[in-house]
């Protein structure tokens, strides 16, 4: 097999798999969004806190009802929608449209996975067809290379620079939200995970704070990925083939702190990468914390910065 081959699969397994999603800590509870939560109530390190309903991570948006549009609308007075996929994911599902909202697309999967992709001969109907995706994961998970490209993705997006560039526009577009913000991938945990990682740092989270939340995504996906690791050692797979099929249906919570090492080996600190790196400087950071940080309860009056009478707890 080609190693081109290789990189289509590990971008079609990044965007597609799809399951039933747990309730994690500050979920919310939509019906047709997956692995969504508030990121209100965090502890930064000077003991602030972000509050409530202003800042959501999930899933696409293609499958919203009725009443988690009215929800977003509503109760999270949701004015900004990121989209980290790239052109032909987010056309094979693409987001429901809210009147109001400003969508923007920021394709933050590497150019050569892309490319790779696209040259496969894939159709972007595969990219909806779960029980193909699971003789796929099944059939890599047991390719050493396969297993090598899989724990290189992070650092990948990481060290990408288009990449750089568009999670510093995402920071730049949610200090200038004025009302809620929304980012998501395809499943809410890859490069969803690192737009919120990044976003926690630039708040001022420690690092154990932006390693539990994003691993929380393995919380919403637990059920199909104890199935798949469970099929996977019953065909006599290894640690490395469950460690495979764990990062690709979750997250790798070793190969995302293993990248925050690398950050800081490449780049002098996570800090110094969302300043030089990103383009969002110390004084963008200050202006992000008080918009977003509260001294008081997340759930007090003015949590939202477009509303005087703020938002109750959901």
């Amino acid at each position: 097999m080609k190693r081109k081959e290789f990189a289509a699969a590990i971008a079609l397994f990044t965007m597609t798999f799809s399951a039933q999603v747990a309730h994690s800590q500050r979920a919310i509870a939509f019906d047709g969004i997956e692995n969504a939560r508030d990121m209100g109530t965090l502890v930064m390190h000077d003991g602030q806190v972000i509050r409530m309903g202003m800042l959501i991570r999930s899933g696409c948006l293609g499958k919203a009802s009725d009443s988690d549009v009215a929800m977003l609308k509503e109760k999270y007075q949701l004015s900004n929608v990121f989209d980290f996929r790239f052109e032909a994911e987010a056309n094979a599902a693409p987001d429901r449209i809210i009147d109001g909202v400003s969508y923007t697309h920021l394709s933050t999967l590497p150019k050569a996975l892309i490319e790779a992709f696209a040259s496969s001969g894939r159709s972007d109907t595969e990219l909806n067809e779960v029980k193909d995706m699971g003789k796929l994961l099944m059939k890599y998970a047991f390719n050493p290379e396969v297993q090598t490209m899989a724990s290189q993705l992070y650092p990948a997006i990481v060290t990408d620079s288009l990449a750089q560039r568009y999670y510093g526009e995402f920071l730049h577009g949610v200090l200038r939200a004025k009302g809620g913000v929304l980012w998501h991938c395809s499943q809410g945990k890859d490069r969803a995970g690192w737009a919120s990682a990044l976003l926690l740092a630039a708040l001022g989270a420690d690092r154990e704070t932006i390693v539990e939340d994003f691993d929380l995504s393995n919380q919403s996906y637990a059920h199909a990925v104890e199935a798949m690791t469970a099929k996977v050692r019953e065909q006599g797979g290894d640690d490395e083939a469950v460690a495979f099929i764990r990062a690709m249906i979750g997250v790798s919570r070793e190969n995302f702190e293993a990248t925050l090492d690398l950050i800081d080996r490449k780049y002098g600190s996570l800090s110094s990468y969302i300043e030089n790196q990103l383009g969002f400087s110390k004084e963008a950071q200050a202006q992000l914390r008080e918009k977003y940080l509260t001294r008081l309860s997340p759930f007090s009056h003015k949590n939202h910065p477009s509303c005087e009478d703020g938002l109750s707890e959901g």
